[in-house]
């Protein structure tokens, strides 16, 4: 079992979201983040005065999957998100100890579906 952490630009979610449906994955938490990365952030003038705008709006996307899950979620995402320009996001596969389902008490790969 591991945890899928990506961070994307806003404007690509509904094409990140077009490919996992593709590759079967329907399961996913998203919320709203900021950070900055590779490009810094940038400047922009606020009445007059230069303001520097380092933490930029993200999507962070949480996918738990099974092992054979893993490479068709973390395609799908690339294929969503990327534009080949500085800002596309990255992804993070972290090893998931335990999952339960709340609902039927369901433990391990039952749990994630």
């Amino acid at each position: 079992m591991k945890l899928i952490i990506a961070y994307i630009q806003p404007d690509k979610l509904g094409d990140v979201k077009r490919e996992l449906y593709q590759a079967q994955v329907y399961k996913m938490s998203v919320t709203n983040a900021q950070g900055c990365g590779q490009q810094k952030g940038f400047h922009e003038s606020y009445r007059g005065v230069d303001v520097e705008v380092n933490l930029l709006n993200k999507i962070r996307i949480e996918i738990a999957v099974n092992e054979e899950y893993i490479k068709p979620t973390v395609d799908a995402i690339i294929a969503g998100a990327r534009t080949g320009t500085i800002g596309d996001g990255k992804i993070f596969v972290l090893g998931l100890d335990e999952c339960i389902r709340i609902r039927t008490g369901e433990t391990g790969i039952d749990a994630i579906g």
